[in-house]
């Protein structure tokens, strides 16, 4: 998808390293506005290539004080204002503005963090549809605030400390919110953000699916040469499932898909995956069983981006393979390998800004991000990934892909190897963990929870528990299971279940899965944790 194609003004944030910045860009798409986040120290010349309306500093942990804290390039704010640019600082982002611009920003007496209370002084600029006085429960995190501001800014809100939460230069059309408006800890913080697109900076809306589509079909037919066939690597989950719909819309029967069972799968994932396949969604699809080969490579491997880059090697290397055998039938090889990456796969094989790292695997990398292998034959098309989670289910909708199928809980590309902390080959941990995670999974079907839950599985923890099973004394393996609820996958908090429904999944475990004596409940949200385990 070329961004320049979309029908919507862009607003471009610049990351600096905010657990929150992602949320940002998904509020600000849920207003029907394009937006997009890239590093907070990319060049202007980056910055400048995307022809934002509005550019929106992100907070983030550093201080403006730190030596080589993240900065927006020379240029930026001269930039800004000849190109007539709307620019708003959040939290970090703020302090920026006030510190490039010949503010001063020190050391708050009384640091801020959590729910806060500010007053509006000024109902002027963001503020403009507010009264002077108003009062509103806000999100700080800061230790740093602005003591004195730059020539031509004012304060037009302060925290029931005193501290300055908002400023602005509408001249300069500069503005700054101490606070994070992005977050549902600030109630008011969408009804800001909105006001400030569409009235302070007169933002045009034009973000759509049926846009989407329509420009991703292009794009495909634009890319693929007219005699040129593809390969579609499917998982059975979501986002590679569109994928391959999306392409097979474009391109029809060039589209070649390939299931591989990695030895990594569920419980009768296989079975189940080809089934819909053959049977719901009318795909071509060849299933390739390499279990012993993925095995073979992950025997002996605990650190889980090794994990990850071996099966992203493995991978592309049984695509190879396929691509040669289809060469021998259709007399030409196919050039470029579909696959289902979506932003926050993107987003989460990258580093934090002031990392001083290039693009890797700081939170985790994807076996289609930063898994793949630099050598690799084929060219990569990825109609998705710009798209969030919940955006990839609305484009398969219009693609009719069944609602059903739409609504299956996400499965990590790298499969159970993730779920299975250490080695995964050792013992009979991956049928321990089938069996738990089919009957944790199928108990919450029953219930009616399937769903209520973003997603839910069990993980096979490296230890083992004394317990008491038949009278025995039992040394036996530990399971965790964990449930989550989220809007895109980029923040998520744990699903609360009734003390009874536990009591009897834990029960059927213990009873069924020999070799388990313990069950325990993750109920950490994202962040601190990531969703998967590893």
């Amino acid at each position: 998808m070329d961004p320049k194609a979309v029908k919507s003004d862009l607003v471009l944030i610049l990351d600096y390293g905010s657990q929150y910045t992602h949320l940002i860009t998904r509020r600000i798409r849920s207003l029907n506005i394009f937006s997009l986040c890239i590093s907070g120290t990319s060049s202007l010349e980056t910055i400048t290539s995307h022809n934002p309306k509005a550019v929106i500093l992100s907070g983030g942990p550093h201080s403006v004080h730190s030596v080589n804290s993240p900065t927006f390039p020379s240029g930026f704010v001269e930039w800004a204002q000849k190109g007539g640019i709307f620019v708003l600082g959040i939290c970090y982002g703020l302090q920026l503005i006030v510190q490039r611009l010949g503010g001063l920003v020190e050391v708050g007496e009384e640091q801020e963090y959590g729910r806060m209370e500010i007053e509006v002084a000024k109902n002027l600029g963001i503020f403009g549809n507010k009264k002077v006085g108003d009062k509103q429960v806000v999100w700080m995190s800061h230790g740093d605030e602005a003591v004195k501001l730059p020539d031509g800014f004012e304060v037009v809100a302060r925290s029931e400390q005193g501290a300055v939460a908002a400023v602005e230069n509408r001249d300069m059309r500069f503005f700054g919110l101490q606070y994070h408006p992005e977050v549902t800890h600030s109630p008011e913080g969408m009804d800001t953000l909105r006001y400030f697109l569409f009235d302070v900076c007169e933002v045009s809306a034009g973000w759509n699916m049926e846009n989407i589509l329509d420009e991703e079909i292009k794009v495909i037919n634009d890319t693929v040469g007219p005699e040129e066939h593809v390969i579609c690597a499917l998982s059975g989950g979501v986002d590679s499932t569109v994928a391959a719909t999306l392409v097979h819309k474009a391109i029809g029967d060039r589209l070649h898909c390939v299931f591989v069972d990695n030895g990594l799968l569920r419980y009768k994932e296989r079975e189940r995956v080809m089934e819909t396949f053959e049977s719901d969604l009318h795909l071509p699809v060849t299933c390739v069983d390499a279990s012993n080969e993925f095995l073979d490579k992950l025997k002996g491997v605990v650190d889980p981006e090794m994990k990850r880059k071996v099966i992203g090697k493995e991978f592309i290397s049984i695509f190879d393979a396929f691509a040669h055998e289809l060469e021998k039938k259709l007399g030409t090889k196919p050039a470029y390998l579909v696959q289902g990456t979506l932003y926050p796969d993107v987003i989460e094989s990258c580093p934090p800004p002031g990392s001083g790292r290039t693009c890797s695997h700081t939170i985790k990398s994807h076996h289609n991000v930063g898994g793949l292998p630099k050598d690799m034959k084929l060219k990569l098309i990825e109609p998705l990934k710009l798209l969030f989670k919940d955006e990839v289910r609305q484009l398969g909708r219009i693609l009719n892909v069944p609602d059903a199928f739409l609504k299956r809980h996400p499965f990590p590309g790298p499969g159970l190897a993730v779920r299975v902390l250490g080695d995964v080959t050792e013992g009979n941990a991956l049928d321990i963990l089938r069996q738990v995670d089919e009957i944790f999974i199928q108990a919450i079907k029953d219930a009616g929870l399937y769903n209520s839950i973003w997603q839910a599985f069990a993980v096979f923890l490296p230890i083992r528990s004394v317990g008491v099973q038949g009278d025995q004394r039992t040394h036996s393996h530990v399971v965790a299971l964990r449930a989550v609820t989220s809007h895109d996958g980029m923040t998520a908090d744990w699903y609360y279940f009734e003390h009874k429904f536990l009591d009897d999944v834990a029960r059927k475990i213990c009873n069924s899965v020999r070799g388990v004596n313990r069950v325990v409940q993750d109920i950490t949200s994202k962040p601190p944790s990531t969703i998967e385990w590893e």
